[in-house]
């Protein structure tokens, strides 16, 4: 659990909390930073210009009331950031309103704040660089003629994405609302399925640069608090320009840099999210990114799907099951193909192998060649789909699938055979919920099919072997990657390979929740006795 961070990291300093924006804010190292304010408003913008570089997006509104004292307004904000229809609402047309009133008194920062604006998210500033970072959160900043203090007020708005389904993990039957690029409307989302003081977020700002918001979120109560202050401190350590989506935060907190398999979830449900905090697990969350990391995880928890808990549990353990299957599918399927037809033929039945070698009759390369050659074509048109516009990935994901391989037997290229393996063996690299630990196996053939090729079913087991003693040796945020098999824990079986019924999953996840693992369990119903006489 300990925190051992990378030598050469600067551990930045906390800022002076902000309650409007963060609990803990990093010091940024600018060169406005600590600087006052002017009591200036001509002074004021001419800074901020000279900051800016005059960027026409900026928008700087000078406001002067008709009344008695004459008071004098300066109002800058970010278009497309900020809701200009709140700004003119809220904060113009009450000035206005009370100029109208022909009053004479002079309007102060702390006269503003508290009868004047009537937005709810307001905060006096003193400070060119806390000014800059409210300024880029959906800020709108109020000077005063003669005072070196500014008024912030939270107007969000412009333009956005909304809520829709998530496109990467669709269900059938379940919640089709998925998280945005809104950090604060994400966090929303999570607190309609968790409606409990308990859910805590706690936020930094990262990014020297971008001074991206990123908030991590877990159950008071049921994380745990180790691994709570090693994130925290890991966190802290960030020193990097920008941050533009949560795999920046993720490759940076990471426990194993050097592996295939991932050690964080990232998911964009917000359903998802809410049963992982359930189960006393943590959620990091980056402004302008719909994905959200959980940790800590193990191997066992990529397998499973939201839609698990939404099916009867005899459903869902058979969906599980396909999951795990289709996995050591999609990573043996072409080497252990490769392996029997090169080392290991007596394994064959009769018909099946006079079948393979009529086949292979006239097919200029080895087994071997002939897998990595169509794996790598795959691999490329897999990409290349990706990649292309919609209408035109369609069309060649059609193309390359049916004429591409139609075409290349035809040839006398490849065997009929292993086109059939590597096609079934793509298919099964797409059941696994998650798209990382799919790519994983995919790269994974590439050494299985070296290996077999060698060694036959020998070089199988021993890249097996190793790789078993790698997942062994990882760890998720401390957590042991392959629990709850090893360690064995027989309690967390009941929601790993199979998944029990909810009424007998009393206790949460060993290593996760604590001590405080009871679940608030409805007892299973009884059936009831037939009162019926003869």
């Amino acid at each position: 659990m300990g925190s051992k961070l990378q030598s050469g990291r600067k551990t930045l300093r906390r800022k002076k909390q902000m309650p409007l924006i963060a609990k803990h804010e990093q010091e940024q190292e600018q060169e406005y930073a600590g600087v006052p304010l002017f009591d200036s408003i001509t002074k004021n913008q001419e800074k901020i210009k000279q900051d800016l570089g005059d960027s026409r997006d900026v928008s700087i509104r000078k406001l002067i009331l008709n009344d008695a004292a004459q008071n004098e307004f300066l109002i800058v904000y970010i278009d497309g950031i900020v809701s200009d229809e709140s700004i003119n609402k809220f904060i113009v047309e009450p000035l206005q309103i009370y100029a109208n009133e022909d009053n004479s008194e002079k309007i102060t920062p702390d006269l503003l704040r508290n009868r004047l604006v009537a937005i709810s998210s307001v905060e006096l500033i003193s400070d060119w660089g806390i000014f800059y970072r409210y300024l880029f959160l959906c800020g709108c900043m109020v000077f005063i003629n003669g005072f070196d203090t500014a008024l912030f007020a939270k107007v969000p708005g412009g333009e956005g994405r909304g809520i829709e389904e998530p496109k990467t993990e669709m269900t059938i039957r379940g919640p089709k609302e998925g998280f945005t690029e809104s950090l604060y409307t994400n966090m929303a989302l999570i607190r309609k399925k968790l409606r409990s003081p308990k859910l805590w977020s706690e936020m930094w700002t990262i990014g020297k640069l971008s001074q991206t918001p990123v908030s991590m979120v877990y159950i008071k109560g049921l994380a745990d608090e180790k691994v709570m202050q090693t994130l925290r401190e890991r966190l802290e350590a960030i020193d990097i320009d920008g941050v533009l989506e949560t795999n920046y935060i993720e490759e940076l907190i990471t426990d194993q840099k050097w592996t295939l398999f991932p050690t964080i979830i990232n998911n964009e449900r917000p359903d998802v999210i809410a049963g992982m905090l359930l189960e006393g697990r943590i959620v990091i969350m980056v402004d302008g990114s719909p994905f959200a990391l959980i940790m800590p995880v193990s191997l066992n928890s990529f397998f499973q799907a939201a839609e698990d808990y939404y099916q009867r549990f005899d459903i869902a353990t058979f969906l599980r099951l396909l999951r795990f299957i289709s996995f050591f599918l999609a990573l043996l399927m072409p080497s252990i193909y490769v392996a029997i037809v090169s080392y290991h033929q007596e394994m064959i039945p009769t018909p099946l192998l006079l079948k393979l070698a009529a086949q292979r009759e006239g097919v200029p390369f080895p087994a071997y060649l002939e897998a990595f050659l169509m794996e790598f074509v795959f691999e490329i048109l897999r990409e290349a789909v990706l990649r292309m516009p919609i209408a035109a990935g369609n069309t060649v994901s059609i193309v390359g699938g049916l004429v591409i391989g139609q075409s290349i037997v035809e040839a006398g290229i490849v065997s009929p055979a292993v086109v059939i393996v590597v096609s079934f063996t793509a298919i099964t690299s797409f059941v696994s919920p998650a798209y990382n630990l799919g790519i994983a196996a995919r790269l994974l053939r590439f050494l299985l099919l070296l290996a077999a090729s060698t060694l036959g079913f020998y070089g199988i087991s021993l890249i097996l072997l190793l790789l078993l003693l790698h997942l062994s040796h990882l760890r998720s945020i401390g957590m042991p990657y392959l629990k709850p098999f090893a360690p064995f824990l027989a309690s967390d079986w009941k929601d790993s390979i199979i998944r029990a019924p909810l009424w007998k999953m009393k206790l949460r996840p060993q290593l996760l929740a604590g001590n405080n693992r009871q679940r608030e369990q409805v007892q299973q119903p009884e059936e009831e006795q037939s009162n019926d006489q003869t």
